[in-house]
């Protein structure tokens, strides 16, 4: 059988978050639901002995797992804006991130994320769900994992159909691509997964310990002792209250999450080209098909605004270009940056410099990790696989210039002149979504998995001889194990 469209759920499971939306739409769009994929669970006479593993038993466990009661209910755990609530009345919770490790630590606690998303935020009901489910998950898991899954998903949600799509494939979908090198940047870790004409070359995937949380810290770092002036706004020393070491790590935090977020920051490249100036729009038609009538007109209008402008005016203006001073507010005071913010991803390219700051965790680069991956790739793929350098993560939906930045960095792994032959790859072509899809054009690259979930979905679901996924039939029949052979990537 076939599905509507608008009752199709797809659920994306990253380490650290959770998206979702339930309706296919004919102009696929954003996720609806947006979570951090962790849970809580209360301190209280009936669970006194929970701790996490390094004996915590308080709101910043960070994302060490929890050692939760064995008597531990789906219902005992705090999820989304409830969760959100408790930690922001004060109250003892202890907090674990069950995918954090690109595997499910926890089922229990794993179920109250998806039972949440389903039944709290997309309304679903559990004794009449009509709705068939699409998830992403991380590749390489193993058929059990995979199996039990299916069975919450049948036993528990009572869901109508289900499929599961590995997590870089679907990021390779949006794309329209089906060889090339996805790596995806996320808090804690990056993902670097080689895939060539659909299949993921397992035995060349690769994790570092890097992401967006060192970024953030080293520029911390960097604005606490490079930017005085900043400090002093932010702190004035007038004040009557001295602030500790954590109120200022806390505020310089809040800080480069919000200048990162309002899209201040970009990556500097050598593989960066200037962007030249419009001498004149020539097709009309192209600039309203992109998406790009307003940022032209706007440019216009910024033209017309200088040429007006006094020779002063137009010598001050080029002086704040040329620094790449910009002006925020945050908490009421007016903070002035400069170029010193563009620094935020350099810990990426150069682990080192976290060296300084006590916080080592990888000693292998972006670039390294990522042309290493390509190697352990068989020799003829290679050139097919660079073709397609997909750079993605919710760093990409705010800084510009990560991908760019990459390519750069990763031309000595494919400059070998002496060992040029006809499958030698030559040059790294660098892959972005579509323009064709509206919804996505202003999110940068951070939902690329999510709109190719939506795309796959749009394609199985509607499919009425249901070979794609599993059926309510079809789990009666074969159990948990069905989903293993219809759901083609997990074959």
């Amino acid at each position: 059988m076939a599905f509507r469209d608008a009752s199709v759920v797809v659920i994306e499971t990253a380490r650290t978050v959770v998206r979702a939306a339930l309706g296919l739409h004919e102009l696929l769009r954003t996720p609806s639901v947006i979570i951090q994929a962790r849970v809580g669970l209360r301190k209280s006479a009936n669970t006194n002995d929970f701790r996490t593993e390094t004996g915590a038993s308080t709101s910043r466990a960070s994302s060490l797992p929890l050692v939760a009661p064995p008597n531990a209910t789906v219902g005992d755990y705090l999820v989304g804006t409830q969760l959100d609530d408790a930690l922001a009345a004060g109250q003892d919770i202890a907090i674990s991130w069950p995918f954090a490790d690109g595997d499910v630590r926890d089922w229990t606690q794993a179920e109250a994320i998806w039972k949440y998303v389903l039944f709290n935020r997309l309304e679903r009901r559990r004794a009449q769900n009509e709705s068939p489910v699409l998830l992403s998950m991380y590749p390489g898991l193993s058929r059990d994992t995979y199996e039990r899954t299916c069975q919450v998903f049948f036993e528990r949600f009572n869901v109508a159909g289900f499929s599961i799509l590995e997590r870089p494939m679907a990021q390779l979908y949006a794309t329209t691509s089906l060889s090339g090198v996805v790596v995806d940047i996320e808090y804690d870790k990056t993902d670097i997964t080689p895939i060539y004409d659909g299949f993921i070359q397992r035995s060349a995937c690769d994790t570092i310990p890097l992401g967006i949380r060192d970024c953030q810290e080293y520029l911390v770092h960097i604005l606490r002792h490079s930017n005085p002036s900043l400090m002093k706004t932010l702190f004035p020393p007038d004040s009557e209250i001295t602030p500790s070491e954590e109120t200022i790590e806390e505020t310089l935090l809040a800080f480069v999450k919000q200048i990162l977020q309002e899209g201040h920051i970009r990556v500097p490249s050598d593989g960066e080209t200037a962007i030249p100036d419009d001498e004149g729009v020539t097709d009309i038609a192209a600039i309203v098909v992109a998406g790009k009538e307003k940022a032209v007109i706007e440019s216009g209008m910024k033209k017309k605004a200088n040429a007006k402008a006094s020779a002063a005016e137009q010598a001050r203006a080029r002086e704040i270009e040329a620094l790449d001073l910009i002006t925020v507010e945050f908490r009421d005071k007016s903070v002035t940056l400069g170029k010193e913010r563009h620094r935020l991803c350099e810990p990426l390219f150069d682990p080192t410099l976290l060296n300084g700051l006590g916080k080592r965790r990888s000693s292998v680069s972006l670039q390294n990790a990522t042309g290493h991956a390509v190697r352990q790739t068989e020799l003829d793929m290679r050139q097919y696989i660079w073709q397609g350098l997909f750079v993605t993560g919710d760093l990409t939906r705010h800084v510009k210039g990560i991908a760019i930045a990459l390519q750069s960095r990763l031309s000595p792994f494919i400059a070998q002149p002496e060992l040029q032959t006809d499958v030698q790859p030559r040059s790294i072509r660098i892959l972005n979504l579509p323009e064709y899809y509206p919804e996505y054009r202003d999110t940068g690259e951070g939902f690329a998995a999510f709109l190719g979930c939506s795309i796959v979905a749009k394609l199985t679901f509607s499919d009425p001889h249901g070979k794609n996924f599993v059926s309510k039939a079809d789990y009666s029949q074969k159990g948990p194990h069905s989903i293993i052979e219809m759901s083609p990537a997990l074959l």
